[in-house]
């Protein structure tokens, strides 16, 4: 009688551990059973962050040999409004590491990489809402077109090594763990106003409309898509949209907090239309539909949710981020 052949245990590295995405997709590959590897990074120092990443690369190439593995590149200090040269240093340091990862890749690899892009950063341009994988990309402002060019390099790296690789555009993602000092994230803000009880700077109409998918749902929803990839063809690039698929306006979320805080906000409405951000960015999906049954929580739960985050890190004192 002799023993049933077990199948190796999954190797998952995930960049940008510290982040909200990251934090999250980390706690549910290692619930999925999975072990996973995080890397610190000094992300202010961009040859630092090359040489510490290509090192990365290394070791994990050598923890992953006959292993099915993934890499999920939850990563990103931009957002709308950051500047082209500071997007021009991460779009390098992802194309370095994405060189690193190609050519460390061997004959027969069972990989998957997982981009974590943005959605609204790549639609805000493009017509007729929601917007899902066959729509065509019409970035406005310089995030938008780093995260493109982010996409490329993914891309290329399935192209030339059979890598399975998924660019997930995720929605405007909101949960315990963001963090407060980086200016995005309308939902957190609003926590943040309720717990310190300031008023609340608005810098879009209240007609906006925005697709919030809570970091717990998007964390399954990453780690199925990349189940998922695994059984499509060698070298596969796909296009995922990631989103709850119900959308809100911001007067509707506003009203939401107030019902959830039990207090009305204060808020300072501030003029003029920032660049990059538009009326509506509603969004749906048209592949691999069954992770989208998993954005299941609803937006006061989260709310409610995130507020006890936030609420416990100002009791707490200290630095407001992790």
């Amino acid at each position: 009688m002799t023993d049933a052949p077990t199948t190796p245990r999954v190797l998952a590295w995930v960049v940008g551990a510290g982040g909200l995405v990251g934090q999250h997709v980390t706690a549910e590959l290692r619930r999925s059973g999975q072990e996973v590897r995080t890397t610190d990074v000094p992300w202010a120092d961009e040859d630092g962050s090359i040489r510490v990443l290509t090192a990365a690369v290394e070791e994990f190439a050598r923890a992953r040999r006959g292993r099915p593995w993934s890499v999920a590149w939850c990563a990103g200090a931009g957002v709308v409004a950051t500047g082209e040269a500071e997007l021009a240093t991460e779009v390098r340091v992802f194309e370095r590491v994405a060189a690193a990862l190609t050519a460390s890749v061997g004959p027969g690899e069972e990989g998957v990489l997982f981009l974590a892009s943005s959605a609204g950063g790549v639609y805000a341009g493009s017509a007729g809402p929601p917007f899902d994988e066959r729509t065509e990309p019409h970035p406005l402002v310089a995030y938008g077109r780093a995260k493109l060019a982010m996409e490329g390099h993914a891309s290329a790296v399935a192209q030339r090594t059979g890598v399975r690789v998924v660019l997930g555009r995720l929605a405007n993602v909101y949960g315990p763990g963001q963090r407060l000092s980086k200016p995005q994230g309308l939902l957190s803000q609003l926590c943040l106003a309720h717990a310190t009880r300031r008023p609340l700077p608005v810098f879009v109409s209240l007609d906006t409309i925005r697709d919030y998918l809570y970091a717990g749902d998007a964390a399954r929803m990453v780690v199925r898509t990349i189940a998922r990839a695994r059984a499509a063809p060698e070298g596969s690039v796909v296009v995922k949209v990631l989103a709850s698929g119900r959308p809100v306006t911001v007067g509707y979320l506003v009203s939401e907090s107030r019902r959830v805080f039990h207090r009305p906000l204060r808020m300072i409405p501030v003029g003029g239309v920032p660049a990059g951000q538009v009326l509506d960015l509603r969004l749906e999906s048209r592949v691999w539909t069954e992770v989208d049954a998993l954005a299941t929580t609803p937006l006061a739960a989260g709310l409610a949710s995130t507020s006890a985050d936030v609420r416990a890190r100002v009791v707490a004192g200290g630095a407001l981020d992790r």
